[in-house]
């Protein structure tokens, strides 16, 4: 975008797509003649906040809600670290030129949450219900074999004194 007074903006990524963690630049060129003041701020559902504004080659204004998140670069560019949910929105960066002069760029930002913990989380569960369930099938198993070892000794015990019972009856006939 080139303004009449010579001040000129380009943003080569409108859309940017990051997960949360993740550092993001937020990439401009600008050019014009004289010194520009470079002015970012950020919109979304929580309201409007004022990130970062400098001039090329003096000082730089950082938003103490920005302090340790934002690194400037010469071109207008901006880098934020750790971005959140919270950082997802519109990114609107202002270029004016010392004569006045003026334009505008957006950067829509959408930030994701990571799934993969949560898909972690649920393997893991799912391999601690696993291990569970084998152990308590073993064991299931270990009682059933005990029960029948019983039954076995018990039914053997049976047999042995039913026979002594009709041997002693026919000897009393």
């Amino acid at each position: 975008l080139s303004a009449p007074g010579g001040v000129s903006l380009v943003v080569p990524q409108p859309n940017i797509n990051a997960t949360v963690a993740q550092n993001i630049l937020l990439s401009v060129e600008y050019s014009c003649r004289g010194i520009a003041t470079i002015e970012w701020k950020h919109v979304s559902s929580w309201g409007t906040t004022k990130i970062v504004e400098w001039r090329s080659g003096n000082y730089i204004n950082i938003s103490t809600v920005y302090k340790d998140r934002v690194t400037t670069f010469e071109n207008g560019s901006i880098q934020l670290l750790n971005v959140g949910m919270r950082d997802a929105g519109y990114y609107f960066i202002t270029v004016t030129e010392e004569y006045g002069t003026n334009t505008y760029g957006t950067i829509i930002v959408n930030v994701y949450e990571v799934i993969y913990e949560d898909l972690h989380f649920v393997a893991v569960l799912f391999a601690f219900l696993a291990a569970v369930s084998a152990i308590l099938i073993c064991f299931m198993w270990l009682c059933n074999k005990s029960l029948h070892l019983f039954q076995k000794k018990t039914t053997h015990k049976l047999t042995a004194s039913t026979t002594e019972e009709i041997e002693l009856e026919t000897i009393e006939c």
